[in-house]
C-alpha cells in the first residue's frame, strides 16, 4: 500500500508545521525574556527558582493563546471539509506537542545546558 500526498495537501500540512514551529518559538522567547528579566531585576534567587517562576508566570498566558487556538482548529476540523482537513489536524497535533515542548522542554534543557549562567 503506497501513501499518495498531492501537492496541495503538501502544502497545507508545511503551512500547519510552520505555523506551529512559530507559536512554540514565541512561546520560548517569552518564557527566556521572564528569566532575563527576573535574573536582572536582583531577585534573590537561584537559577532554577527563576526558571520555575518565569514558567509559572507565562503559563496562564500559554494556555489561554493554546485553548482558544484549540478551539478554532477544533472547529476547522468538524466543520472544515476536506480541503482544511489535513491543515487542522496538523494544527491539533502541533499545538499539544508546541505548547509541551515550549513549558516542559525548553525550561529544564535551559537549566541543564552546559555553561548557563546559573549564578
Amino acid at each position: 500500500m503506497t501513501v499518495k500526498i498531492t501537492r496541495r495537501r503538501a502544502i497545507t500540512v508545511l503551512a500547519a508545521v510552520l505555523t506551529i514551529l512559530g507559536y512554540s518559538i514565541n512561546d520560548t522567547i517569552v518564557i527566556f525574556d521572564r528569566i532575563r528579566e527576573r535574573r536582572r531585576s536582583g531577585h534573590k534567587e537561584t537559577f532554577e527558582e527563576a526558571i520555575n517562576v518565569s514558567v509559572n508566570q507565562t503559563m496562564s498566558r500559554t494556555i489561554l493563546t493554546s485553548f482558544t487556538v484549540l478551539i478554532v482548529v477544533t472547529a476547522l476540523y468538524i466543520y472544515g471539509g476536506n480541503v482544511i482537513n489535513d491543515f487542522a489536524f496538523t494544527m491539533l497535533i502541533g499545538l499539544v506537542s508546541g505548547t509541551y515542548s515550549t513549558v516542559y522542554i525548553a525550561a529544564p534543557v535551559l537549566v541543564d545546558w552546559p555553561g548557563s549562567k546559573k549564578h
